[in-house]
């Protein structure tokens, strides 16, 4: 993919108006007082998996009117903190996977969380049953979730998947291992928008968010994207709207409710953002429209000649740093 957004110099300024509806604040507050409140209960069983410097836990804590999400713990063998945490959010059609395959964090010395994202897992090979709307795996049946419920912002996925993300900060605070003040969250694509919706609405469960890394994250800025790129997952918006072009009005409208450019507007804990100018899924305008409107202390990393992989291992080596400067 060669260059095909805004330049470097406009990208520096381009902070576009928020397109959010009246009741945003309104909307989220009945959110989690109507299906994310009450215990959290985490609940934390260990799992064999024979690396002697990590301990390994399947856990699950109560999400959406709540029903049990699950994910993994991972924590530096023997370990009795408080330490500070990271809870990781997954990109699309990615479960929580294997938990070797989690490794960065822990080895840094964090008490480190992955959600398995409901519905999703899809794409992820995985060893313990994940969560969808019922509990269980989705057999690793593939769809797209970019429409499920759109044509109302109560009825909409993300509306569920949000609720879950902020309930998952503030299941890891309750964990005796964790220090509950220093606790960053952090993902890659719609883990970035994970992040910055777990730092934007977490004052609704009374929970504070110490960090935010959002990696090239994804629902942001809608109304440009949708018509910007044809690669998915946005183009399934643009595909749905074809066969159904009667419901432009309300499917835009239930999307700003979801919309990143608002959960950053927010936040208001120390954020690192990445973009790649040549990233078509997620184009690096979106990613400057959430990070111009993010609320707290921030900072970007731009990879001129990167797409939706980002910085590689060179923005691993920068959030690893940045982490340890902020909640150390």
């Amino acid at each position: 993919m060669a260059f095909f957004d805004l330049s470097p110099d406009a990208l520096a300024s381009y902070a576009p108006p928020l397109d959010e509806p009246a009741d945003f604040d309104a909307f989220w507050a009945r959110t989690f007082a109507e299906h994310g409140s009450g215990d959290v209960d985490l609940r934390v069983e260990p799992v064999a998996t024979f690396m002697t410097l990590v301990d390994t836990y399947d856990i699950s804590w109560r999400g959406w009117n709540g029903e049990r999400v699950k994910g993994w713990l991972l924590l530096p063998a023997g370990a009795s903190g408080p330490l500070p945490a990271v809870v990781q959010y997954t990109g699309y059609s990615i479960g929580r996977g294997m938990p070797f395959d989690k490794l960065i964090y822990v080895a840094g010395g964090y008490a480190h969380f992955v959600i398995d994202a409901r519905g999703q897992g899809w794409a992820t090979p995985a060893s313990h049953p994940g969560t969808d709307d019922t509990g269980t795996r989705m057999a690793g049946a593939a769809r797209g979730l970019m429409t499920e419920g759109v044509l109302a912002p109560e009825t909409y996925y993300y509306r569920r998947l949000f609720v879950d993300v902020v309930r998952l900060v503030e299941a890891a605070g309750t964990h005796p291992a964790v220090d509950p003040a220093r606790i960053a969250v952090a993902g890659g694509s719609q883990g970035g928008a994970m992040a910055l919706a777990a730092a934007g609405l977490a004052s609704h469960r009374g929970v504070e968010v110490a960090a935010c890394s959002a990696e090239v994250p994804f629902l942001c800025h809608f109304t440009r994207a949708i018509g910007l790129t044809d690669a998915y997952p946005y183009k399934e918006v643009a595909d749905y709207l074809a066969v159904h072009p009667q419901h432009r009005g309300q499917v835009m409208d239930t999307l700003s409710y979801f919309d990143g450019m608002s959960t950053a507007a927010r936040a208001s804990a120390p954020a690192l953002f990445s973009a790649g100018l040549m990233d078509a899924i997620t184009p690096p305008s979106t990613v400057f429209a959430a990070y111009h409107h993010y609320a707290g202390a921030k900072e970007i990393e731009v990879y001129p000649f990167n797409g939706h992989e980002g910085g590689r291992g060179h923005q691993v080596e920068r959030i690893m740093a940045w982490l340890a400067r902020v909640l150390r």
